[in-house]
């Protein structure tokens, strides 16, 4: 089950970007329709790539930042898990944009409510 999810997220880390604007623009429609209401606010994606790991390495080099901030204080524990899963799975649920983004190369997607911490979406 892992193996597969980590598959569709590779994929969905990939699509994305692949031809610039229209990929852009389908992870902005996805992204900002995650949370309902004023829960959380998407802000925009930031895209990654460690030049310094070679390519071949067996580490992840190139990955995605989808970027929120909720519009109170960030909740803790199982609410925040909570906000991390449905983000994901809101991406891994989207073939066409998974295909893009593991097309376009990328390894991971991870998630930001803050300018502190990062989730991967695995």
């Amino acid at each position: 089950m892992y193996a597969r999810l980590y598959y569709a997220l590779i994929s969905a880390a990939a699509l994305a970007l692949g031809t610039a604007n229209a990929q852009a623009e389908n992870l902005d429609v996805v992204m900002s329709q995650v949370f309902p209401g004023d829960e959380a606010t998407y802000i925009g994606y930031e895209s990654v790539e460690r030049e310094d790991i070679p390519e071949l390495a067996a580490v992840d080099r190139k990955y995605l930042i989808v970027d929120f901030r909720f519009t109170d204080r960030q909740p803790a524990g199982d609410t925040l898990q909570a906000g991390v899963h449905k983000v994901c799975m809101t991406l891994l649920q989207n073939r066409e944009l998974v295909r893009t983004l593991s097309d376009s190369g990328y390894d991971m997607v991870s998630v930001a409510f803050d300018r502190q911490s990062q989730f991967d979406c695995l």
